[in-house]
């Protein structure tokens, strides 16, 4: 059977009155053909970045645990949703893989369409981050000199200079690019738990020049400040790259993630700072990874996942 038969199917409301489509209906499953504005999903298939990061391994299986999750979710305004499969991690040949997803993000921004990357743990940024910045180093200089604002939505920084990369050290990877290339970038960090990350992390981190905000100040009652701070930081770029790591949020909302947070963020405060971001009109590319579905209860991870992808890929 096809991954559509299989993945993409739910519950069908003809015999009712009015739009009754579900995304299952509206998908097209094919690598390539999506137009400018067009929603596309994009999975990567990867255990390797977790494994060299000592984690749980399982998040190979996420693509598709968000996936099925997504099927039965109303459409609403989608006229269509392009799944342009995965990218597989074989083994530890974790470099090839990521750089096979770069191309692959640069051809989907390439045609004006709008990907979403499901990982995959999140070595799943380093290879959406290639495809971004070969997109971005093909277009002509706006001269604004604005940077690119990369927003982690993470408990962990996710900065660790150990090599080879993992699952842990796809910022620092990126911010290391940046500085080679003179690329202007602001990373931001939102979400970190203190006692997520080592002293000699948040040390680096400030060396780096990170902008963060620790879980115990992303509460719903910091809503509206943080939003105020995240409109500050979209004011000033000029593109934006959005990544959510499910760990980010409560364990009890959250529980197939490879790390799960014994306090975290409440999910209406991730979704209030994702759909904030899409509201610029400046996010060029995002992800969601780090689920989990070995360790998922009731697939509670998947379905918060698969509401966040819905949001983000809307019209």
């Amino acid at each position: 059977m096809s991954s559509k038969e299989t993945i993409w199917q739910g519950r069908s409301d003809a015999a009712e009155q009015g739009d009754t489509r579900r995304l299952f209906q509206v998908v097209r499953q094919e690598e390539n053909g999506f137009g400018v504005g067009e929603p596309v999903l994009l999975g990567f298939a990867c255990d390797a970045g977790v494994r060299r990061n000592k984690g749980r391994p399982g998040a190979r299986k996420g693509p598709q645990a968000i996936r099925s999750m997504m099927a039965g979710l109303p459409a609403h305004d989608f006229d269509l949703l392009w799944d342009a499969g995965d990218v597989v991690c074989e083994g530890d040949a974790l470099e090839d893989a990521q750089a096979v997803l770069g191309r692959r993000v640069a051809a989907v921004l390439a045609a004006g369409a709008r990907p979403l990357i499901l990982g995959g743990g999140h070595e799943t940024a380093w290879g959406t981050f290639q495809g971004l910045a070969r997109h971005l180093a093909s277009r002509p200089a706006d001269g604004s000199g604005k940077p690119l604002l990369i927003l982690n939505l993470d408990a962990h920084f996710d900065l660790r200079s150990s090599r080879p990369g993992s699952s842990g050290t796809p910022f620092d990877q990126i911010l290391e690019a940046c500085r080679q290339r003179n690329t202007p970038v602001v990373y931001a960090c939102f979400g970190v738990s203190r006692l997520g990350n080592t002293a000699g992390l948040y040390a680096h981190a400030r060396e780096l020049g990170t902008v963060f905000c620790e879980d115990t100040d992303l509460q719903e009652r910091h809503l509206d400040s943080r939003l105020s701070d995240l409109d500050k930081l979209l004011a000033e770029a000029g593109d934006v790259y959005l990544t959510v790591d499910l760990d980010v949020l409560p364990a009890s909302v959250a529980p197939g993630v490879s790390a799960p947070a014994p306090m975290g963020v409440p999910y209406s405060v991730i979704e209030a700072l994702a759909c904030r971001v899409k509201q610029s009109g400046k996010l060029r590319v995002a992800d969601i990874v780090e689920i989990n579905p070995d360790f998922d209860i009731d697939n509670h991870t998947a379905r918060v996942a698969a509401r966040l992808a819905w949001q983000l890929l809307a019209p």
